[in-house]
């Protein structure tokens, strides 16, 4: 009678541990963010599309995270935005609770060459991209160079950031692969300061900005005819502006189709947000679905329209492909290209 006793008493003790499991199971993913902020990194400075983009993220994503925590947004500015991937990487916590924006030309920087990105990107974990986008060149009509050819005749000046930002980038390689006289003069802190460089005359333009940019930003100066798109950038032709010439006219051949896809292709990247290596994939595919509803959320697609910030999502899946097929292209490829976007 005891023994049963004793196995009956067991038994109701193993069941009331199974139906607790999924309680702390459930608890545990609620209690993940518990006195932990939510951090989005911007390797950008304030104001740029970057910055825009992941504060608007950071309104509508916490929704769909385990206990909807406080999103804070930090910019972490330097080296245009390898300092940022270098610290997620390196020092940011493991467990989810952070992610980062960068520019698309930060992931590549150790296959261009650049000494200070001290990192293998198809390693981190990409969570999604909220605009697979275009970029453009834009000229002053106070400049002259009216099109993108006459940047092929005459010199144009273009702010960049540094060797491995997008503007600096951008324009080093369109000299070196389409002939155009662009001299970059670097030192600016982002888009924004570029934009009031153009302004006071200290510049003719710029190259790498994103379409989403020149449409918020920059708005004002298009719309004015102050500035001109002469040239868009990226793996395809963006719909929208169908009149401005492509980048790929350039190419002249199967090789430097490649090229080019590793250049101007990899700006399809436009916002995306990754997460540091070593982050459990439980934690990643969490972070993955949130952003897919985040994506879906109507508030955030009604506030991108009012502000006029271009949502063309890709899934973490797709970014994270994309990424390594880039890391995996043919070692004279990468050589090619690491030659083309040094100054």
């Amino acid at each position: 009678m005891n023994g049963m006793r004793t196995h009956r008493a067991w038994t109701l003790a193993l069941l009331a541990l199974v139906m607790a499991a999924p309680r702390a199971q459930a608890q545990t993913r609620d209690d993940m963010f518990k006195d932990k902020p939510f951090t989005i990194v911007v390797g950008h400075e304030p104001g740029t599309g970057f910055d825009l983009y992941a504060r608007t993220l950071a309104r509508y994503l916490p929704k769909y995270l385990p206990g909807k925590p406080n999103a804070l947004v930090q910019n972490v500015v330097g080296a245009s935005g390898v300092s940022a991937f270098n610290w997620l990487g390196t020092v940011a916590p493991k467990d989810g609770t952070t992610i980062a924006i960068v520019a698309f030309t930060v992931p590549f920087a150790p296959m261009l060459g650049h000494a200070a990105g001290r990192f293998d990107a198809s390693q981190y974990n990409w969570i999604g991209n909220m605009d697979s986008s275009v970029s453009v060149c834009a000229f002053s009509k106070a400049s002259g160079a009216l099109t993108f050819e006459h940047a092929r005749q005459r010199e144009v000046m273009v702010g960049g950031t540094g060797a491995s930002g997008p503007l600096s980038q951008s324009a080093t390689a369109l000299r070196a692969l389409t002939g155009a006289q662009l001299k970059v003069i670097e030192g600016y802190k982002g888009s924004a300061s570029v934009k009031l460089a153009i302004e006071g005359g200290e510049l003719h333009g710029v190259c790498g900005i994103s379409l989403s940019t020149a449409r918020t930003q920059y708005r004002e100066a298009f719309d004015s005819g102050d500035l001109l798109m002469t040239l868009q950038l990226g793996l395809e032709p963006h719909p929208d502006i169908k009149t401005v010439p492509h980048v790929y006219q350039y190419a002249r051949n199967e090789e430097e189709r490649q090229i080019f896809d590793l250049i101007f292709g990899a700006q399809g990247l436009g916002r995306s947000f990754v997460a540091p290596p070593g982050v459990p994939a439980q934690r990643v595919a969490m972070l993955r679905a949130a952003f897919s509803s985040a994506m879906q959320d109507p508030e955030l697609i009604a506030e991108a329209q009012r502000v006029q910030l271009d949502l063309r999502p890709q899934t973490g899946e797709q970014v994270q492909a994309f990424v390594q097929r880039v890391y995996s292209a043919p070692r004279e490829i990468a050589e090619r290209a690491r030659k083309a976007v040094q100054p």
